[in-house]
Formats: structure tokens, C-alpha cells, sequence
């Protein structure tokens, strides 16, 4: 179904062996992109057109000349498509291209009578829109491109997940947004302010009021205790949350008076999250946060995360290899040597506590 919220075509139900509800493809990209495209809704086979680009670019039940596109079409536009697969005995006949285009016209018609629109955001207005983002860097005499061309929207209270091979660009992405890093070329817009060039104030006052930030490595303050830690950015900004109710979000207010050198990896990590949490902040940038951890500990900590997304509606963007942790996201971002290759809908998210590897 097209989301016309974000433009881009996505699976919201399969018959068969793929995994692949919640792909998504944007107009004009690929098979699905050029039948949503279409202003007269052409049916489209994929000899036709060069690159899927649905289902995840890496799933190979869905490549082949006999896939078929089928416009869904009601008199204003094109709402959707099916996608036929699986034919290996030769070109679709008359009679059953026939039968799929009044499949898809029956469907159209029900789906008009009852006013249903697909869209899996309420809110429309992205909070971080990036746009065009390039990164290069010298490495030595070469020129390297870590990001080449990333366009990017994230929605009020959406949980996403960046997810990618160690070198990718997914980090150096999320820093980006969070103002640690400078991007070559490209555009960043948050909450309607161009953030591409800003200057050393404005980018003080973005970090500062715009964003928590949660480390791989915790970055706690050693000489300072779990309160503190918490209460001394909370004293930097301009309108923090009571750091004791940032440490009990997190299940720590126990602990607010332990040493860094006292807590286990994980209530240090969740120590980070409430210091994160505690300026109150429009988006929450979390760089691998379970990455030194067990699986249990790591359980706990997504939780946590889990919890300020669900019930804060907290925007987060999480950057993680693990394709598990992905499972709990609203969207997943797949980034593969500095492009996004995919992006998934997750219209069933599943709970922390469910997540196995």
C-alpha cells in the first residue's frame, strides 16, 4: 500500500516463503516505484524496468523476468499495487493478467467505499529531515566518501533503527544529526530549522536542547555519582526533568548515589540514558548501546529504551549491527557502503523481552 505520508510503497502482506511485510519502495524506484508512479497506472513486468527494489534487495524469491506489478487505482491515483511472483513456466497469459487487474479493481473499489488511507505515522511533519548527506574525509592521500547521498525522514515519536556492517556510515549518520559531526554536502532540517550550516551557538543550543545522546562506551563522569552524573547535565539545560525521576524511568533511583566504579556495564548504560533523558529532549541518538553488554543486561537496557519510546514518545534513532534489535523498531534503515539499500516498516514491532540472538 502507498503510504502518502512518506511516499514510499510498502508490504503490508505476503503469501509465501519471502519475509517481507514492511518493505518499502519510493515512487519512481524500481518495479514498484515506476507502477506507483504511473499517472495511468500501468501494469508492469519486471523485464520492463531495471531493480526491484521491494522486499529487501537482498531477497532472491521475488528476482526474476516473470515478476508482475499490478496497479491498484482508484479515480484519483494509484493507492497501491500486487505483486506477482513465483511464475517460472513462461509470460503471464492474457486471461490471467486479465484476472489480476480485476482483482485489483474489486480491491480498489472496497478500499475507496470504506475511506481507508495507510498511514503508519500519525504524525505527517518529519522532526530530522535529511536530505542529499554527504561525507568525505582524507584517509592518508585517499579521499574517502563514508556517506554518499543519504536522504533521510524520522517522524515525532518513532522508534527507527539504523542497521549496517561496521563501516557503513551508520554512526557517522547519527552523528550528523546530532550535531558531533559536519557533513560534506547535503541538508539537514530539524523541526524546520536549517541545521546544515549552523553556526558554534547554534549548534551549542541544538546539542544542548535538541538532543540526548547514549554511548557504546557510557561516558560517565568517574568522580561523580549516578545523581550526579544525571543532575549535572540536567543543570545545563534550560528545561530538565528531576534527575531522581530520570534515574527512577530507568529503575536506578536505588543507585543514584553509587560510583560509576560501583555499577555493572548495564546500570552504567542506563545511567546514560537517564542523563540522556533528563534535558527533556526532541530526539534521542543512541550509537550501539548494547553493544558491550550480555544478552540479558542488553535485554534490560532495550527495555528501557523500549519504555521512552512507547510511553514518553520520545523520537529515537538507534544505530545498531544487530539485525534482532531491529525487530523492535517502527522503521529499519538498512545502510550498505554509505547509501540507504532498503527501508522496512515494522507494522508489528515486537517487545524487548522478545527479542532472541
Amino acid at each position: 500500500m502507498l503510504d502518502d505520508q512518506s511516499g514510499r510503497t510498502i508490504a503490508v502482506m505476503v503469501s509465501g516463503t519471502s519475509d517481507a511485510v514492511g518493505e518499502s519502495a519510493a515512487k519512481g524506484e524500481g518495479l514498484i516505484g515506476e507502477v506507483i508512479a504511473s499517472e495511468k497506472g500501468k501494469v508492469l513486468k519486471a523485464s520492463e524496468v531495471s531493480g526491484l527494489k521491494f522486499a529487501g534487495a537482498d531477497s532472491p524469491s521475488i528476482s526474476g523476468k516473470n515478476v508482475l506489478c499490478v496497479p491498484i487505482k482508484t479515480p484519483k491515483h494509484t493507492i497501491g499495487c500486487l505483486l506477482l511472483t513465483g511464475k517460472e513456466d513462461g509470460e503471464y497469459t492474457e486471461e490471467e493478467l486479465n484476472m489480476c487487474e480485476n482483482c485489483s479493481a474489486i480491491l480498489a473499489l472496497d478500499i475507496e467505499d470504506k475511506g481507508f488511507k495507510f498511514r503508519p505515522f500519525e504524525n505527517r511533519e518529519p522532526v530530522v529531515s535529511a536530505r542529499g548527506i554527504i561525507k568525505e574525509f582524507m584517509s592518508g592521500e585517499e579521499l574517502r566518501r563514508i556517506l554518499k547521498g543519504v536522504d533521510l525522514d524520522v517522524y515525532p515519536g518513532e522508534l527507527v533503527v539504523v542497521l549496517g556492517e561496521s563501516g557503513c556510515g551508520k554512526s557517522t549518520l547519527l552523528n550528523i544529526i546530532g550535531g558531533m559531526d559536519m557533513m560534506t554536502e547535503g541538508q539537514l532540517i530539524v523541526e524546520g530549522k536549517d541545521m546544515s550550516n549552523p553556526t558554534e551557538d547554534e549548534l551549542t543550543e541544538y546539542r544542548r536542547e535538541y538532543i540526548g545522546f547514549i554511548f557504546q562506551a557510557y561516558n560517565l563522569m568517574p568522580n561523580l555519582s549516578a545523581y550526579e552524573n544525571v543532575e549535572f547535565i540536567g543543570e545545563i539545560s534550560d528545561n530538565p526533568m528531576d534527575s531522581m525521576e530520570a534515574l527512577r524511568l530507568v529503575g536506578l533511583d536505588e543507585k543514584s548515589g553509587s560510583m560509576p566504579a560501583a555499577l555493572s556495564g548495564g546500570q552504567m548504560q542506563r545511567v546514560s540514558i537517564a542523563r540522556a533523558l533528563v534535558k527533556d529532549p526532541k530526539i534521542i541518538l543512541a550509537d550501539e548501546p548494547t553493544a558491550a553488554l550480555d544478552y540479558d543486561t542488553s535485554i534490560k537496557v532495550l527495555s528501557v529504551i523500549e519504555q521512552i519510546a512507547r510511553e514518553r514518545k520520545t523520537t529515537i534513532l538507534m544505530v545498531t549491527h544487530n539485525p534482532e534489535i531491529a525487530k523492535m523498531a517502527n522503521r529499519v534503515v538498512k545502510l550498505r557502503d554509505g547509501v540507504i539499500s532498503s527501508v522496512r516498516v515494522n507494522l508489528h514491532p515486537l517487545k524487548a523481552t522478545d527479542l532472541v540472538w
